[in-house]
């Protein structure tokens, strides 16, 4: 199927073409803001209030999350369950969604989408792709490539030729642009991972050994937005969304 955002990409490559860019720019800078069906972005954060932000399978915002100088931020108490939250407002399939954060020393976190909530969930990594947040720099033990920054976590690894690795403490920008057809993952300006979604290739990484304790880890194709919590305080901003 035809999407907005493949005509946007082809676009943007032929416009570069016809000033004499390479074919490898065109593929690795960052694609104009994509347009949506809704005129305006969603903003899912202002820097002044919570508003339909609540923990994971919860009612209600936990007392990890605070709002601190302008940001969301996690206070570092979660772990491998619980701490996590979800904008609860509404489920988001095809979507441009962007955001700046910044992790402490050694940190860990994601962002996630298509999360399903339900009894039968722990954590929505049970059932949501993440796009790994780490400090790849000052993180205390060996990483595998499917767990640095910037991945599709367990799924597809960053592109180290592209990925820009900031210390702890500074700020980075994330924008995860998703359709039933082609799924990107920008850093920093930069591309670092592509994939077409529920196409052979990712069946057979999804199907490789890691979820298969999770038989619902990435079937939804609509779901919540949410923000990790895993032990590490990390501070987010500017989060909007289109739908497309």
């Amino acid at each position: 199927m035809k999407t907005i955002f493949k005509s946007i990409l082809i676009l943007t490559a032929a416009v570069l073409a016809a000033c004499g860019g390479s074919e490898k720019k065109a593929a690795t800078e960052e694609p104009p803001a994509t347009t949506s069906k809704a005129e305006e972005w969603i903003i899912l954060f202002d820097g002044s209030s919570t508003d339909g932000w609540r923990g994971y399978n919860m009612d209600v915002l936990p007392a990890n999350w605070v709002i601190e100088d302008g940001t969301l931020k996690s206070l570092g108490q979660g772990g491998d369950i619980g701490g996590d939250i979800v904008y609860g407002v509404e489920t988001f399939d095809n979507f441009d969604l962007t955001l700046e954060w910044k992790i402490s020393e050694g940190g860990n976190s994601g962002i996630f989408y298509h999360v399903l909530e339900g009894e039968q969930y722990k954590a929505p990594y049970e059932n949501a792709p993440e796009y790994q947040v780490l400090d790849d720099i000052g993180f205390p033990a060996p990483l595998e490539d499917w767990q640095k920054l910037g991945a599709d976590y367990a799924m597809y690894p960053a592109d180290t030729t592209q990925k820009v690795v900031k210390p702890a403490g500074t700020w980075n920008t994330s924008r995860i642009l998703f359709t039933e057809d082609l799924a990107q993952y920008w850093l920093n300006g930069k591309k670092v991972v592509e994939f077409d979604p529920w196409s052979d290739d990712w069946l057979a990484r999804r199907n490789s050994g890691k979820w298969d304790q999770y038989p619902d880890y990435g079937k939804a194709k609509s779901g919540l937005i949410g923000l990790q919590d895993h032990g590490s305080e990390i501070w987010f901003k500017n989060i909007k969304i289109k739908k497309l």
